[in-house]
């Protein structure tokens, strides 16, 4: 019995975890008695008194300091005043933290938290987290538990706390970065399991209804970081456990697989007659835009409101697994390519210059240059050919030098990015993996040079074309590209003009269609709060009197008074305005791509909202700044970062070191931002003509063609989509002007039949001309809804017994007495009175 329960412990610990607990031994005193951890997290979190009142403290407690004590109380003293919480996969974040009580006393957090636990040191002595038994690790996560349900909002604050230092995975007793990553996995897996989750849900609930609090902000002329403390350290908890939770790996147990799903369904659908966790998070958002609750941690809720989206509807990866599914439901041709792996595969190409790829004087060659007709048309063809071999040349590798009236057109805030642009352009920002074998054998072969599979939409207009076309035509057909979108459209019309014949639609009870229909009466509301978060945050946005406070969680009570102070505070506001941009962009490209599976009237119905709210010009108006600078931007401190801040010791913080930044040449997190703002405004243009005509009503050619400068393969691939879709509105000149990026959107672009990007004219084309379809589009999505969603009880079309027999068949309740009276009822209501046949049929 002892063998078995050793060796379940050892599969549970992590195997430094048990190399260092037979190296402490018995020296170390009771958890229970003077938990190091709890001593760790106190400092953590901020508190003002001095490393030296806390070791007088313990002194005063008779409890020994062993070395490893020392050693973390001078980690956390070089600390100062930082709260670390991972609020990122793979990047920790760093929050300045100047939120807590002035008299936080480690004698009360002590009380709070091991309050009735004297019968259990016992069972525990002399053994720290990391070296308790489940049952013990269990019974302390339910002291825990009990002591939230109390009425004092201190002691509930305090117990979080500790709840929170758990989740963070006990970092006071690791001693390397894959310790304190592994703990924070496996406490997150067991916290869930004790129903941890549910009562910090009744916790936020509570804060989100606290007027209290809400009335006290709105008096504050200023509002600083200490006015969310309780929400803070409970959105940083949910987080935790979403994100760990979430994540799979090869090496879960069973039971960590079945808590996942568990974990999944209570937060996709609703439980015990609530609204799902995600509407809940999206009524903080508006409530927090209306300005009602300007105290809200806005940044913690949209990376929770991110995450919780990603792992009840998916992530892209699982997107691609139920469009499979989906096509394949409807009987479509299975895809033949992964969009994602394509993109992988492709180079980045040399951005072409700003203004125009080729001077005047280049279009114009002296006479003593020009050749015959034969010798330019030979020089065309070589020139088109070499198209055909680009993954195998750059034909981007030699740049024309750019005239002195280019030079003047670019601005002076181009002039600053010739380093930057000459360090990233030796080799692209993202290097292409290594090539792979082919997939399977029937895999679909794509043209020399070219890197989609051709797909065919129009093949109806055949008027006045030779048979020989037709019967081009005819296998065409046999290949045509079917999306889920013309099925769900088709099926719709089909609904709508047969709703009796075809019954009443079954719709399946899916995590994105609980979303939907919870979001559905108020999704204007969120959508244009959304906007406004996105626009406050904006690198190019302007502060104004008007606009709404997204830096309510970051900025101290007491603004900084040294350089250092400053330049740190400089950072964290920037990387926070970061995070904000990051996770609403993923969160809106998330919602878009499963809505459109799961319905294209629901996609579309988001994406008018979207543009009604002006989304489109508030992407440009993003790009439109030095976008290079922007992924190039160092606002984060590497040995600040979770969970290496708690591990290692932490280095002198300096005004040089801030300056100077990481090692890393861009930046992931605004990398990832600008290409989900990019596709946005793709999903939102696409096959769009009235919203394509606002891109050039706008000017966002010049805005996108300067984003052509960040040398990565996906951010260029959605700029050359957003550029060919309104090339033929820009009329024939700036073709002329831009060959290069003409190349680039032929060499990398999807093309399709009929497709006249390339030698359309439509310069003289409005916005309004095109409003016809867009108004259109709006009554199908309004018919949508209204035949799905809105289902009154008296509808029109509810059945009518229309047989004579069955009506007459029907039992009437008739008063007792109503037999003696029948024959008068008869001669006085029925044979006396005329019937006017044309006055009854008019009235009826």
């Amino acid at each position: 019995m002892a063998t078995a329960t050793a060796a379940a412990k050892g599969s549970r610990r992590h195997p430094r975890a048990g190399k260092r607990s037979e190296a402490s031994g018995g020296s170390r005193r009771a958890l229970w008695t003077a938990p190091l951890w709890n001593l760790s997290m106190e400092m953590q979190m901020g508190t003002q008194q001095s490393c030296q009142n806390y070791i007088a403290t313990l002194k005063t407690w008779n409890l020994p300091l062993t070395g490893g004590a020392l050693k973390k109380i001078s980690r956390l003293k070089m600390c100062g005043e930082y709260f670390f919480v991972p609020e990122m996969q793979g990047a920790g974040v760093k929050v300045n933290l100047q939120y807590l009580q002035r008299d936080y006393s480690p004698v009360a957090e002590w009380r709070c938290v091991h309050h009735k636990t004297e019968a259990k040191r016992k069972n525990v002595q002399g053994k720290e987290w990391l070296e308790l038994e489940e049952d013990a690790q269990k019974a302390y996560v339910m002291g825990l538990l009990d002591r939230l349900e109390v009425v004092s909002r201190e002691r509930r604050l305090k117990v979080a706390r500790a709840v929170l230092y758990l989740a963070q995975g006990t970092f006071g007793e690791c001693d390397s970065e894959v310790d304190v990553l592994h703990w924070s996995r496996y406490n997150c897996f067991l916290l869930y399991q004790m129903g941890t989750f549910s009562a910090f849900l009744e916790l936020l609930h509570m804060e989100i209804d606290n007027s209290q609090a809400c009335s006290s902000a709105l008096r504050k002329p200023a509002i600083s970081i200490a006015d969310s403390t309780e929400l803070r350290v409970l959105l940083s908890v949910m987080y935790l456990l979403v994100e760990n939770i979430r994540l799979e790996r090869e090496t879960d147990s069973c039971r960590w697989r079945t808590a996942r799903e568990t974990f999944r369904t209570e937060l996709s659908f609703s439980m015990h007659n609530e609204e799902p966790f995600a509407l809940l998070l999206f009524s903080m958002v508006t409530k927090f835009c209306s300005g009602l609750a300007p105290h809200f941690p806005i940044k913690k809720v949209l990376l929770l409101l991110w995450k919780v989206v990603m792992f009840t509807l998916g992530g892209f990866e699982h997107l691609q697994v139920l469009k499979v599914q989906k096509r394949a439901e409807l009987g479509l041709p299975p895809l033949a390519e992964d969009s994602i792996q394509v993109v992988k595969s492709m180079r980045a190409a040399s951005p072409p210059s700003y203004t125009l790829d080729l001077g005047e004087s280049q279009l114009a060659p002296p006479p003593s240059k020009l050749r015959g007709r034969r010798g330019s048309r030979r020089q065309l063809l070589t020139k088109q050919d070499s198209l055909d071999i680009y993954n195998e040349r750059d034909l981007f590798k030699t740049e024309e030098p750019a005239t002195e009236e280019e030079e003047e057109s670019a601005g002076d805030g181009e002039r600053t990015l010739d380093g930057e642009l000459d360090l990233l352009e030796q080799d692209p920002l993202v290097p292409p993996p290594p090539s792979q074998a082919p997939l399977s054998a029937e895999r679909v072969a794509f043209p020399k040079g070219l890197p989609w599979a051709p797909k065919v939409r129009d093949t109806d207009t055949l008027v006045g074309l030779p048979r020989p076309i037709h019967e081009s035509v005819k296998t065409l057909k046999q290949h045509k590209y079917i999306s889920i979108a013309d099925v769900q459209i088709k099926n719709e019309e089909d609904l709508e003009k047969c709703p009796m014949s075809l019954g009443e639609e079954v719709v399946p009870e899916t995590p994105c269609e609980i979303l939907y229909q919870g979001m559905l009466y108020s999704l204007p509301q969120y959508m244009i709060a959304l906007l406004k978060i996105l626009l406050a945050a904006a690198p190019t946005s302007k502060a104004k009197t008007d606009s709404i406070n997204i830096l309510a969680d970051v900025l101290p009570e007491e603004m900084p008074i040294t350089v250092l102070q400053s330049m740190k505070l400089g950072m964290d506001v920037n990387r926070h305005k970061e995070i904000i941009v990051k996770s609403i962009s993923a969160l809106l490209l998330l919602l878009l791509k499963h809505f459109k599976l799961n319905h294209i009237y629901q996609f579309e119905y988001v994406s008018q909202h979207l543009v009604f709210a002006n989304c489109i010009p508030l992407i440009l108006k993003f790009f439109n700044q030095n976008i290079l600078s922007y992924i190039t931007a160092k606002n984060s401190i590497s040995v600040l970062d979770y969970p290496c801040c708690t591990i290692q010791d932490l280095p002198e913080l300096t005004t040089e070191s801030l300056e100077a930044g990481d090692n890393n040449q861009f930046c992931w997190r605004n990398l990832f931002s600008c290409i989900n703002l990019l596709r946005l405004l793709n999903k939102l243009t696409k096959w769009k003509h009235s919203r394509t005509m606002m891109l050039v009503v706008f000017k966002s050619a010049p805005i996108l063609k300067r984003a052509l400068k960040v040398k990565q393969a996906m951010l260029q691939l959605y700029v050359l989509k957003l550029l060919k879709i309104q090339t033929k509105y820009l009329g024939r000149q700036w073709r002329k002007s831009n060959m290069k990026t003409m190349s680039a959107i032929y060499q990398k672009v999807r093309h399709r039949m009929n497709d006249d990007w390339a030698y359309g004219n439509d310069i003289d084309a409005r916005p309004w001309d095109f409003q016809a379809e867009e108004c259109t589009l709006r009554a199908n999505i309004e018919a949508f809804n209204s035949r799905r969603y809105d289902k009154p009880q008296d509808s029109e079309f509810s059945p009518v017994d229309n047989c004579l027999q069955s009506v007459l068949g029907q039992r009437l309740d008739l008063p007792e007495d109503f037999h003696y009276s029948y024959e008068l009822w008869l001669e006085r209501e029925v044979f006396s009175q005329p019937i006017c046949w044309e006055e009854l049929l008019q009235n009826h």
